[in-house]
């Protein structure tokens, strides 16, 4: 309920000059509304706008509808738009269907909005596009998810994967959202838990700084568990190696050749004689 009352104070705080592509993402329809009716009223925001707009697009749908029927209003309306209209100078009156981007698709992430995302989001946009795991992901989308989330993956057979005290009740307990991606017998578990503000903040202004300490070189590795690492007792054997023969034996034992293989050979006859 804080989190909420804070967020609504904060969106009432805004205006089109403080937004950015990043924190528009936080704001609705209504807070660009207001925004656009405060705004053509400054001088220096009109003088500007195109600007403004740009950044409302990263994440809004914007329609020109001052041309429209009131019966295409109301279609738009039934898509979820808001349709409003901002009335400015005579020649800036602005008729528009606005509706928030939504997030659905692995493709739709960006670091704009990565931040403003839940881990539960995360994984719900993860799992509509999953087939191969972790690492069926290009490595931009990897990139960009890193950029927001720590992320850990690990591969186990499905029925060991929920052994009682193992890595997926620790994830669990710690925070971590997970998502299961079946292999076979086996499940690719995918943690995933939003980074603490400080290090998001880090990362989003790391380009600008030249000297970085060892942690953050490593702030994007992914941790990956496999089964035989992992801490429980039991575990799965190793295909045992092939017995040794005679056969061979003798052609492990035949590695030298040379001249000492002839003077030994010799000495073997002269015994036997």
């Amino acid at each position: 309920m804080a989190r909420q009352k804070k967020e609504a104070e904060d969106s009432n705080a805004q205006s089109l000059k403080s937004i950015t592509k990043s924190s528009v993402w936080d704001v609705q329809e209504n807070d660009i509304i207001r925004m656009m009716e405060t705004g053509v009223k400054d001088i220096e925001i009109r003088e500007n706008l195109r600007h403004y707009i740009d950044v409302i697009r990263c994440a809004f749908e914007i329609l020109d509808l001052k041309d429209a029927t009131p019966q295409q209003k109301k279609a738009y309306t039934k898509q979820g738009y808001k349709v409003c209209e901002v009335k400015g100078d005579e020649n800036e009156n602005f008729v528009w269907g606005l509706r928030k981007k939504p997030i659905t698709r692995v493709t739709d992430l960006s670091y704009e909005n990565i931040c403003h995302i839940s881990a539960a989001k995360l994984i719900e946009v993860l799992d509509r596009n999953f087939g191969g795991g972790w690492d069926s992901l290009t490595q931009s989308v990897q990139d960009i998810i890193l950029s927001g989330f720590d992320i850990s993956t690990t591969t186990l057979p499905k029925d060991r994967l929920h052994k009682k005290g193992g890595l997926y009740e620790k994830k669990i307990a710690d925070g971590y959202d997970v998502l299961e991606v079946p292999k076979g017998n086996w499940v690719e578990a995918i943690f995933a838990k939003v980074k603490p503000q400080q290090e998001k903040l880090k990362m989003q202004f790391g380009d600008e700084e030249d000297d970085f300490d060892d942690e953050d070189d490593d702030a994007d590795v992914i941790v990956k568990d496999d089964y035989k690492n992992h801490d429980e007792d039991d575990s799965i054997d190793d295909p045992n190696d092939d017995e040794i023969t005679e056969e061979n034996y003798s052609t492990m034992m035949d590695l030298g050749g040379g001249d000492e293989d002839e003077d030994a050979a010799q000495l073997i006859d002269f015994v036997d004689e």
